[in-house]
């Protein structure tokens, strides 16, 4: 049981890894993560309920997946062509709007759950 538990912690690396090289240099990731310290920190001062966590957090989570994959995608269209291919353009094109879609969605989301709040407040 011991080294199935290492083998499992020992896993999370290459994940955190990866994840700590996107934070260094993407800058839309890093938009996402201010953007995400910013819901926390409203979330908290309007005192949102468990429900509202779950779908900030899910939301939120979709995004930073969409544009984890869009980054991996990214790298990896690079990595097979430098060259301007129909191809590899429209394969980028798709992974940002998923991360757009993502966004947006997250968005709709957060002003369903904050906006009556606040508009409470005035």
């Amino acid at each position: 049981m011991l080294r199935w538990s290492a083998l499992v912690i020992r896993s999370f690396g290459p994940a955190l890894a990866g994840l700590a090289w996107a934070l260094r240099t993407q800058r839309n990731l890093q938009v996402h993560a201010i953007a995400l310290c910013v819901v926390v920190a409203l979330g908290l001062w309007l005192r949102i309920a468990a429900w509202e966590w779950c779908a900030v957090l899910l939301a939120s989570g979709m995004v930073w997946a969409a544009e984890l994959l869009n980054t991996a995608l990214e790298v990896l269209s690079d990595r097979v062509s430098t060259a301007r291919e129909e191809a590899i353009r429209r394969v980028k094109d798709v992974a940002a709007a998923a991360v757009l879609v993502a966004a947006l969605a997250a968005v709709v989301v957060g002003l369903l759950i904050f906006a009556p709040k606040v508009w409470e407040m005035f």
